[in-house]
C-alpha cells in the first residue's frame, strides 16, 4: 500500500523544526548553513502569507514525523502580467520514496489555486535527476540563465554618468 502524503501550512510554532529541516537540506545539498540567517528568512514567512507560504510534508505511516517541507515565495512580473512566484525549497528526509515528488505536486495545486501566472524553480546544473523530476511535474526548461548579484558581499556596481 502507498503511504498518503499531507501537506500542512507551517506557522510560527514550526520554526524549530524547519530550522532542523534546513540545516539537513543544506547538508545534502553542499550549501552552508546559518542559523541565524535561515531563521531570518523562515520568521516573516510563517507570520503571514505576504512573502509566500511553507508547508510540511508528514505521511501517513509516520503522522507524528514532519518528513520534509516546502517553501514557495511571491514575485511581480510585467512579462506574466502579475503575480507569479518561485518553488524556493523542497526537501524530503527519505528521498528517492516518491514523497518529495507528491508533495510537490499538492503545494503546486495549492499555490496554482491562488490565481498566479507561473511558478518557477531553481536547481543546480549537476542536478539532472532533480531536473527529470521537475520535467514530470510539468516545469519545462528554459533559454535564460539565472544571474544573481549578493548585496551582502558585493560593492555596488559602477555608475557611469558619461554616456
Amino acid at each position: 500500500m502507498e503511504r498518503e502524503i499531507e501537506v500542512t501550512r507551517a506557522g510560527a510554532d514550526d520554526l524549530e523544526v524547519l530550522l532542523e529541516l534546513h540545516r539537513e537540506f543544506c547538508t545534502a545539498d553542499s550549501h552552508p548553513f546559518d542559523e541565524a540567517v535561515a531563521a531570518r528568512a523562515f520568521v516573516p514567512l510563517l507570520a503571514d502569507d505576504s512573502r509566500g507560504m511553507v508547508w510540511l510534508v508528514r505521511t501517513t505511516d509516520r503522522p507524528d514525523q514532519v518528513e520534509g517541507y516546502g517553501v514557495v515565495t511571491w514575485g511581480w512580473s510585467i512579462e506574466a502580467g502579475g503575480a507569479e512566484s518561485i518553488f524556493d525549497e523542497m526537501y524530503v528526509r527519505r528521498r528517492g520514496t516518491g514523497i518529495g515528488s507528491r508533495a510537490m505536486a499538492l503545494i503546486i495545486h495549492e499555490v496554482r489555486r491562488l490565481g498566479l501566472a507561473r511558478i518557477y524553480l531553481e536547481t543546480e546544473s549537476h542536478n539532472e535527476m532533480g531536473r527529470r523530476l521537475y520535467r514530470r511535474l510539468g516545469f519545462v526548461d528554459e533559454d535564460s540563465i539565472w544571474m544573481n548579484l549578493d548585496f551582502r558581499t558585493a560593492d555596488d556596481p559602477p555608475i557611469d554618468q558619461t554616456g
